[in-house]
């Protein structure tokens, strides 16, 4: 009955549960009003069912808005694998995800996520054609973490204006939550615009590669809460809380992570803070938008990036409309991806 209530709740169209074999998967459609729903595959130890579900529902509640408010044809849909990628990944498990998302009819267009690559998608798309993202030499536009970093980028310049008056980030403090793919290319670009970067991650390899690059290493335990101008989490979400919102210790909240929020109402404890939050769905939209030059066809990174630069405007929308109806950035990123799912 639980499972029921979830889904009633957050308003899905559609969860399905993919138990075959060693393979257990949870593809949630939230929506498809604007076309057909799209999201990437996460490939996670989750400790149990009920937590993968939850997190496959959020996620994909998370994609109708982001592709709503990127202004994109496309509608909210995730996957979500139980597993260590590390040791469970296989090509029998990758062909059986292909079979799954194959057996939704195109409702569901798949893509990479954390714990699934490019590579992986190749092998996936053997048995579908629902997929974007796949290697070039595949015909795909490959690994597109580098243009949601490019879109967080664009996020963080344009907040910087916004609280400073001036988007250069030359002395300023980013922290970096996670060097992973996307928080690693966020901070080269952070880097080559002379601001100081500090970062972490839980892989050792990664943290010395970043190093040598010029970031400043932490432990996880101190990222959260480095005094900065710019907190970017880049890894899983729910890290802003109740419990981490009293010992921030920076003036804006921009990132590449999903569902950053631990719940709605946190924005309210940001807000008594002072601390300016880009709700993930409008900064982290950029592989998204990228993956849509795909699907559009004859794709180019410069028409990607150009694409992806409109994030700016998009942010600058959300602030004009937090500062002059006096609402949260939050409800204010809100407003306007259910004004296009609305048709207003």
């Amino acid at each position: 009955m639980a499972v029921f209530e979830k889904i009633r709740e957050n308003k899905h169209e559609f969860v399905a549960f993919g138990w075959k074999d060693k393979v257990k998967a949870i593809i949630a459609i939230h929506s498809t009003k604007l076309g057909p729903a799209c999201g990437g595959i996460r490939m996670w130890n989750y400790p149990s069912e009920e937590e993968a579900l939850e997190d496959v529902l959020r996620l994909s509640l998370a994609m109708t808005l982001k592709n709503a408010a990127a202004g994109l044809n496309l509608g909210g849909g995730k996957c979500v694998v139980i597993g260590d990628p590390a040791k469970d990944k296989s090509e029998q498990l990758l062909l059986a995800l292909g079979d799954f998302v194959q057996s939704l009819g195109g409702t569901y267009i798949t893509a990479e996520d954390i714990g699934i690559t490019s590579e992986d998608l190749a092998i996936i798309s053997r048995r579908t054609n629902y997929v974007v993202g796949l290697p070039p030499s595949f015909g795909g536009m490959g690994d597109c973490s580098p243009y949601t970093a490019l879109g967080v980028f664009h996020s963080i310049k344009t907040a910087i204006e916004y609280l400073y008056g001036s988007s250069s980030l030359e002395g300023k403090t980013v922290a970096v939550q996670g060097l992973g793919k996307v928080g690693f290319s966020l901070a080269q670009l952070l880097l080559e615009e002379k601001a100081r970067v500090i970062g972490c991650d839980i892989v050792e390899e990664r943290c010395k590669l970043a190093r040598e690059m010029g970031v400043e290493i932490v432990s996880p335990e101190e990222i959260l809460f480095f005094p900065c101008d710019v907190l970017s989490p880049c890894a899983r979400g729910g890290i802003i809380n109740e419990k981490t919102i009293p010992q921030l210790k920076c003036k804006i909240i921009c990132g590449g992570a999903n569902n950053q929020l631990e719940k709605d109402e946190d924005i309210k404890l940001l807000e008594r803070m002072g601390i300016l939050y880009i709700p993930d769905f409008i900064a982290n939209a950029g592989g998204i938008i990228s993956l849509s030059v795909e699907m559009e066809g004859d794709f180019t990174p410069e028409k990607a990036k150009e694409k992806v630069k409109g994030i700016r405007e998009r942010v600058r929308e959300l602030l004009t409309i937090h500062k002059e109806k006096k609402v949260s950035t939050l409800e204010a990123a809100l407003e306007m991806a259910y004004a296009r799912l609305e048709g207003e």
